[in-house]
């Protein structure tokens, strides 16, 4: 008999995605006052924001840190119990985000009800959200989120170090997701009981990769502490490919970490400390300096490994011009406006240059 080869299987080529990631999303009152519409009657958070748009809609799925509370009647606040337009919500998905992480120091603000409010916002605009929840039934393992990210799939967890010494609700204690066990107090004590046991949720899921969005740190730092790299270690043993961090105000530097896990094998994670404000009114050069993060993520079909195969962003200052119809606006430090003055040329060159110093050097795409 005539033995005919069966041909070789062309091999899948790998999928290749982007994942765009943004720092803290701080509403102050001069910021929710700017985002006021006199002539439509609104609040509109577009024209403060707009310059990260080809970042953010171009990337396959976007996130970022939601550190205000929200709510569709006033009175609006910012610091230190931030409350703010239900219109922020809409706005930051227009503009193409896909994910809020809502575990942070002031996710309780406005307590419990604030909380349920802010989730509420976020589902009328269509966003998803991690770390925080309104009933049992969403926490814990329930309380990850599972997206397509441009054919490939990574589960997103959430966490905040504390809640500026707000207590968790009674009874409902499942409402925020805490790293710490002394989150009232010294703020030091991993809870290595609940990472190790949400992670094993995570990676029962099966998704390609696992990405951790956490609130950590210490504010005005430029560089993370040793508690940050301890967490980031134990997050990676237990399965987490991407740590996204923020909290700091300033952006912190980017790294990827190797570590030995539980069962003797070598992880490598990729890991983003902090990217400062994303929007803010703090006037520090550094809390209006920011940066919109661009991975590369790579899934290899023969190997079924994935992982951040490449890196860039594009540096941003929030630029103020006290005294006209528009006070904040965002700006892209990557290149520079046409006629931008002599001033506006020095900042962001120095903000670029921040980035750079601190956040080192992109490795592409």
């Amino acid at each position: 008999a005539v033995v005919t080869p069966s041909p070789t299987p062309t091999p899948q080529p790998p999928t290749t995605a982007t994942l765009a990631v943004c720092g803290d999303v701080m509403s102050h009152m001069p910021v929710t006052n700017d985002a006021w519409d006199e002539a439509q009657g609104i609040y509109d958070y577009t024209p403060i924001f707009e310059a990260a748009r080809p970042y953010v809609e171009g990337a396959d799925y976007a996130v970022a840190n939601l550190e205000t509370t929200l709510s569709t009647e006033g009175p609006y606040s910012g610091y230190p119990a931030f409350r703010s337009p239900s219109a922020l919500a809409e706005d930051l998905k227009e503009l193409g985000f896909d994910l809020m992480l809502t575990a942070n120091n002031h996710c309780l603000d406005q307590r419990y009800d604030g909380l349920v409010s802010t989730l509420d916002q976020l589902d009328q605009a269509g966003l998803a959200h991690v770390g925080t929840a309104r009933t049992a039934e969403e926490s814990g393992a329930a309380n990850i989120h599972v997206a397509d990210v441009g054919g490939i799939s990574v589960a997103f967890l959430g966490y905040t170090y504390g809640t500026n010494g707000i207590p968790l609700p009674e009874g409902r204690e499942y409402a925020v997701n805490l790293f710490n066990t002394d989150y009232m107090t010294t703020l030091s004590t991993p809870d290595t009981q609940r990472l190790e046991s949400d992670l094993a949720a995570a990676r029962a899921l099966d998704t390609d990769l696992i990405a951790v969005m956490i609130h950590w740190g210490v504010e005005y730092q430029t560089t993370q502490n040793s508690y940050q790299e301890e967490l980031a270690d134990l997050l990676i043993a237990n399965g987490a490919d991407l740590v996204l961090g923020g909290h700091s105000h300033v952006p912190q530097p980017i790294e990827t970490r190797t570590v030995t896990a539980a069962d003797g094998t070598q992880r490598t994670g990729f890991v983003c400390y902090s990217l400062g404000n994303f929007i803010s009114s703090q006037v520090d050069p550094l809390t209006d300096t920011t940066a919109v993060l661009t991975l590369e993520l790579t899934l290899d079909h023969e190997t079924g490994e994935a992982g951040v195969t490449g890196w860039s962003y594009a540096p941003m200052l929030m630029v103020r011009r006290d005294g006209t119809e528009r006070v904040f606006t965002l700006t892209d430090a990557s290149s520079l406006p046409v006629g931008a003055s002599d001033d506006l040329t020095r900042a962001l060159e120095e903000a670029a240059a921040n980035c750079d110093a601190i956040l080192g050097p992109a490795t592409g795409p």
